[in-house]
């Protein structure tokens, strides 16, 4: 369980495909946007 856990810890953080952003990803979500730049493409 320990490796699992070490696993995703070193997981680089997600970057937006947009501005380059880093962003913290959320589990139920695919997207490649951070909500700033989602926000502004999806009005």
């Amino acid at each position: 369980m320990t490796r699992d856990l070490e696993f995703y810890r070193s997981l680089p953080k997600k970057m937006c495909c947009e501005c380059g952003e880093h962003f913290e990803e959320q589990a139920e979500s695919y997207l490649h946007e951070c909500e700033r730049c989602f926000s502004h493409n999806h009005e």
